[in-house]
């Protein structure tokens, strides 16, 4: 258990490592990328907005009738 709980702090050391130099070095993820993929997921929510509404419902009907079907 000791030396499981070891290697997960050090990987764990190890990619907070990784993590943060790609951050802070010149290969992170810049403003405008993360602007331009923001962008790009709200056009295709609002393009297909009413196709997601309607698996919602649907998916919430069936969660709801399953439910329903457990507890009573």
């Amino acid at each position: 258990m000791l030396l499981w709980k070891r290697a997960s702090g050090r990987a764990r050391h190890w990619g907070q490592r990784c993590g943060a130099r790609l951050w802070r070095g010149e290969e992170g993820i810049g403003t405008l990328e993360i602007v331009l993929i923001a962008a790009i997921l709200i056009i295709v929510a609002l393009l297909f907005k009413d196709w997601i509404m309607r698996f919602l419902n649907e998916l919430m009907g069936k969660a709801e009738t399953k439910a329903g079907s457990i507890f009573d």
